[in-house]
């Protein structure tokens, strides 16, 4: 900011285990995002490394973060981020085929179906409500078997009873697949859920990173 830094995280040290649940918590403004966009490599920190699946992701390059991502994570948007000129059933299969599977169409059925949406598999994102986009996101999330789920308020556009309803099919989706799950959320209701809760404030940890909740 001018001559002025602006420092959004500082000094946060932190391990998430494999198959682990964290939510990370806190006010607007504490850094909560920015701490998600940097543990998947879609930020890149001024200091400090982050090691994900093996890797010191920020010895890469964007290239090489982006094959990583591919894959070994899962992400999941408060606004969907589906392609609104691709049916349901293409947005869940178009990173499988940018991966080179040949099964992308039928994985992408297959987990159209578990989310309960194989008969709106060809309708268009702005044919869909809400919570049935925020379920093709989690179709596609989940089809390329993530090591890591990243969830930026998942439920932040959905009224109550639909973000239970999407919380409930995501929580039961990661323990089917044994996926590390990190989630950012206001919600202390979908927070209590996960086994760990990282509290932030002006960018740095209230509560160590490995007390239990």
């Amino acid at each position: 900011m001018g001559e002025q830094p602006l420092v959004i995280l500082d000094d946060i040290n932190l391990a998430i285990n494999a198959g682990e649940s964290v939510a990370i918590i806190g006010p607007s403004g504490s850094g909560k995002s920015t701490l998600l966009g940097l543990l998947a490599g879609l930020d890149v920190p001024s200091t400090g490394q982050v090691w994900l699946d093996g890797h010191s992701i920020f010895e890469l390059d964007e290239e090489g973060r982006a094959a990583l991502r591919a894959r070994a994570v899962g992400f999941v948007f408060q606004n969907f981020q589906l392609l609104p000129g691709l049916t349901a059933l293409e947005n869940v299969a178009l990173p499988l085929e940018l991966a080179g599977r040949g099964d992308a169409m039928d994985r992408a059925t297959h987990w159209l179906g578990l989310v309960g949406l194989e008969a709106r598999r060809r309708h268009y994102p702005a044919q869909l409500s809400g919570g049935e986009q925020q379920r093709v996101a989690l179709a596609r999330a989940f089809a390329g078997d993530p090591r890591v789920l990243f969830a930026d308020e998942p439920t932040g556009n959905l009224d109550a009873r639909t973000g239970a309803q999407v919380i409930d099919l995501l929580f039961e989706l990661n323990r089917q697949a044994g996926t590390t799950l990190v989630l950012v959320t206001h919600d202390a209701i979908l927070a209590a859920r996960c086994g760990r809760q990282i509290e932030l404030a002006e960018g740095t940890l209230v509560a160590p990173a490995g007390s239990p909740q």
